[in-house]
């Protein structure tokens, strides 16, 4: 039978402390593993990350939790949000570091910003920057349509072509800010790091 739980994945490449103080702060608690058999049976997962798109693969399938993940949320109805790298890692796949397969959960995949405006948008993007969310979107519930977040990456997903429900954000190219669709949710920006507004949307997200 599936435990009960919310379940922050470990693999080595993750700010763990700040998104579990956001979580005990809202008054959850979280597990936090590298244990694919507990990571598949957790009804919440939460993939947060900081680095390298193809470093994190690595890590991921070395420790055989590519494959917890996707079976989790594929076969198990596991709800998981993904954060920053960890959103990158739901995609298709990425151009860091050479091309890499991700785990195909969203389907897009991931390119560095243009450096045709590299003048006036320093790379990476780092900084509160105003994300456009969709009116009917759950993560963004009593929020404004046009709210702050904090963002750090170089790396982003495009919006295009995509079936859920997507927010955006402009920093010279218009990128994918968060996505959602059905028990698949995830932010390119930091929650945990994003004041009230991100406070906000993890409850949003742990109640939905």
């Amino acid at each position: 039978m599936k435990k009960q739980s919310i379940t922050i994945i470990d693999y080595g490449m993750c700010n763990l402390w700040s998104i579990s103080s956001a979580l005990q702060y809202l008054g959850f608690n979280a597990e936090i593993s590298n244990d694919p058999s507990e990571i598949l049976n957790a009804v919440t997962l939460i993939l947060p990350g900081v680095g390298s798109f193809r470093k994190a693969m690595s890590a991921l399938k070395e420790n055989n939790l590519d494959r917890a993940i996707v079976d989790a949320v594929k076969t198990k109805g596991s709800k998981i949000l993904g954060i920053c790298l960890g959103m990158q890692l739901l995609g298709a796949d990425s151009t860091e570091d050479g091309f890499t397969s991700g785990l195909g959960l969203i389907p897009n995949g991931v390119d560095k910003f243009s450096t045709q405006n590299k003048g006036t948008y320093k790379i990476p993007h780092v900084g509160f920057n105003l994300v456009h969310s969709h009116p009917e979107a759950h993560l963004f519930k009593g929020l404004p349509q046009a709210a702050d977040f904090y963002f750090v990456h170089s790396y982003r997903m495009s919006p295009d072509g995509l079936s859920g429900l997507s927010a955006t954000c402009n920093y010279g190219d218009i990128f994918l800010a968060s996505y959602e669709q059905d028990n698949i949710f995830a932010t390119q920006f930091h929650p945990e790091k994003s004041q009230t507004n991100g406070l906000l949307l993890l409850q949003n997200f742990l109640t939905h």
